[in-house]
């Protein structure tokens, strides 16, 4: 399973709308990773440019994006960002491989 950081941001009317009637939006985040056969690592809201930040494991990229697509897809957000997180093993697995390679630049003519 590979793990994502999600980055939501709510559009003002949904922002409105959970504070005149709050939501645990955790709930629904949680059902639709199910359905895709992940689960969530922790789901978070926050300050700044984003609302909401979610961790969640995904069998593969395909799933990721077919979260992204159905979580956009009511119009709640204006906003969002999926970023694919490595393990240190699998970065320093990526060093290793790239110490051993060279790659030339552009020329300066």
């Amino acid at each position: 399973m590979a793990l994502y950081m999600v980055q939501g941001a709510y559009t003002a009317e949904a922002l409105a709308t959970m504070a005149k009637n709050p939501q645990d939006r955790s709930v629904p985040v949680r059902e639709l990773l199910q359905k895709l056969g992940g689960r969530m690592v922790g789901f978070y809201f926050c300050f700044g440019e984003y609302d909401v930040v979610a961790l969640a494991e995904l069998p593969d990229d395909s799933a990721a994006t077919a979260l992204a697509l159905a979580a956009v897809s009511p119009g709640h957000l204006k906003a969002y960002k999926t970023t694919k997180l490595f393990t240190v093993e699998e970065t320093m697995e990526a060093m290793r491989k790239a110490g051993s390679l060279t790659f030339q630049g552009p020329s300066r003519g």
